[in-house]
């Protein structure tokens, strides 16, 4: 699984996220996450196996994305989708581990 917690976009990056109590706002597992790449909302640069950061500005551009796409209700999509509207509800940035 790729999880995803709420990062500060200027905070220094931790080795784990209990490290400095980050907290998790969802996870992806490896089918939707290659599935959202194929639908180019996960640009192909981010590899699920590496730990990655999305920064607000990213985040908005995402948003944007799937919103002109119109692809809000895909099944895929709406679990990112729920991901990315509580980064931006906290006006945060997110970062992925995967376990």
């Amino acid at each position: 699984m790729l999880d995803f917690y709420i990062i500060d976009d200027n905070q220094a990056k931790p080795n784990y996220p209990t490290e400095i109590g980050l907290e998790f706002v969802g996870e992806l597992d490896y089918g939707t996450f290659k599935n959202l790449q194929k639908k180019n909302i996960i640009d192909k640069e981010f590899n699920f196996y590496s730990d990655f950061r999305l920064t607000t500005l990213l985040i908005k551009q995402i948003v944007n994305n799937i919103l002109q796409k119109h692809l809000q209700t895909d099944t895929d999509v709406q679990k990112l989708f729920h991901i990315l509207n509580t980064a931006t509800e906290k006006q945060s940035g997110l970062i992925a581990y995967c376990d």
